[in-house]
């Protein structure tokens, strides 16, 4: 594991231009001290001693115990982490879904075995990891072999990738480029669900110093050891650029007693419910979509569909109706793979108890005629339901390191709260050409229950145009 702090440096044009260029703390403070008075940018520039420009934070305007968080909040500082467990990313993500940044993608990578976290990092129990290393190598042989399977089906039927001919057909270099991606994403897509969520991943953030505080909070308040390891080493890196915000970057009795108490929710629940993890699920029947939708008194559905019309793109504004109703929509259950993307999504509060329900092996992805692939696919399949219901087990015994067992295809519930123009650019980014085809499936089945409730606005949704990935 290794966290490095990046440091932004004025770009030559604004050097040219002779543009002021602050320490994130003495862009905070600068900010800040607008809020006392109204003397301007020059004036409190001029208080800077460009000899000593951690003695200036503090002359311009205190910050340490300031009661006041937002100005926290004008302290820019991007980090990038490297070798991370997949679930520890995506635990990170849930942490901070406002901050900008970027994860090592397994639609374009090829993840090989070397790349598991130690157990020893992870919190696997020392009398189980030879047992859980076992299966790590069954889970990893099981994605190599899969990923084979696909590769040579593509091969053999090329149109089962589903690229458009005027991509094929157009020469450009960009065309070709987004060729070649759809050709690769076809089968990392579809092989990854047997991937280990302990194998290794990069991620980069980019947040206030206020957002890397609260997550080094999280993270030192965590019983797992991965987790405090990298809050530790993100609270040094974080000294470097926001000194006066390493005193708040510390566990808390109140973060750790909300994190024994949300697990023992999860315990509970899982010691009470039944489990056919060992069989193989009814794909359709597994992941039900829900929608609940809360529209405002007065608007009508004439309203929200008016709301659309000047949505010429993704990025193009709605009315005010739209931006107005709460939607709340997820799954019953649906694999891992997909919750990572969905959780990216920043707008709402997502949910996801992490109860292994099934596994998703991406069988149903088979076109007809290839049974001896499907039984293939099915016998490999055991082992992502092994490590599932494994993790389940575990997790019912009140290991708190029972995630780590797990892989991509493992299922749970999910579900997002949100507001309806939000929920309908999630919709659109997630249904277009290049997405990925499960949770484009997901959303188009979310998007069905909303036509049922808003026939007016069918059409007027730019479902599936979102451009190749």
């Amino acid at each position: 594991m290794r966290v490095t702090q990046v440091a932004v440096r004025p770009s030559e044009a604004s050097g040219a231009v002779q543009r002021p260029s602050l320490t994130p703390e003495l862009l905070a403070a600068s900010g800040a001290r607008y809020s006392r008075n109204n003397e301007g940018l020059d004036s409190i520039l001029a208080k800077i001693d460009p000899n000593n420009l951690e003695k200036s934070v503090d002359s311009i305007f205190r910050m340490v115990d300031y009661g006041h968080q937002s100005i926290a909040d004008m302290v820019p500082v991007a980090m990038f982490i490297d070798d991370v467990s997949m679930w520890l990313a995506y635990y990170i993500w849930t942490l901070c879904p406002t901050a900008g940044g970027q994860e090592s993608s397994t639609r374009y990578i090829k993840i090989a075995v070397d790349g598991l976290i130690s157990p020893e990092a992870l919190g696997i129990q020392s009398e189980s990891v030879a047992e859980w290393r076992g299966l790590m190598e069954e889970c990893f042989r099981a994605y190599q072999a899969s990923l084979q399977l696909w590769e040579d089906l593509a091969s053999a039927n090329p149109a089962l990738m589903g690229i458009p001919r005027s991509l094929l057909e157009d020469s450009s270099d960009s065309a070709q480029k987004k060729v070649a991606r759809m050709k690769r994403n076809y089968a990392f897509d579809r092989s990854r669900y047997y991937l280990p969520v302990a194998a290794a991943t990069n991620v980069m953030l980019i947040m206030s110093a206020r957002g890397w505080v609260s997550l080094c909070q999280h993270l030192l308040s965590h019983p797992l050891p991965e987790c405090r390891r990298l809050g530790e080493m993100i609270r040094s890196e974080l000294e470097i650029s926001a000194p006066r915000m390493i005193r708040h970057a510390r566990a808390t009795e109140y973060h750790q007693a909300m994190l024994a108490a949300e697990f023992q929710k999860l315990v509970r629940a899982a010691q009470s419910q039944s489990s056919v993890l060992t069989e193989p699920a009814d794909v359709e029947a597994a992941a039900i979509p829900h929608l609940t939708v809360g529209v405002p008194e007065g608007v009508t559905e004439d309203e929200l569909a008016r709301d659309l019309k000047y949505h010429s793109n993704r990025y193009a504004p709605v009315g005010s109706g739209l931006q107005r109703t709460t939607v709340r929509f997820g799954w019953s259950r649906i694999a891992f793979a997909e919750i990572r993307d969905l959780n990216r999504h920043r707008p709402g509060t997502k949910h996801c108890p992490q109860i292994p329900m099934g596994f998703y092996d991406a069988a149903d992805q088979l076109p007809p005629g290839q049974d001896s692939k499907k039984m293939l696919l099915k016998q490999q399949s055991t082992v992502g339901r092994k490590a599932s219901a494994k993790a389940r087990s575990l997790l019912k015994n009140g290991d708190a390191a029972y995630a780590c067992w797990t892989v991509l295809g493992t299922e749970y519930p999910f579900e997002h709260t949100t507001t309806a123009d939000k929920f309908i650019y999630e919709a659109e980014l997630r249904t277009g050409l290049g997405a990925h085809y499960r949770y484009a499936k997901h959303l188009r089945d979310v998007l069905a229950l909303w036509y049922q409730r808003f026939p007016a606005t069918k059409g007027l949704i730019l479902e599936g145009s979102g451009e190749p990935e």
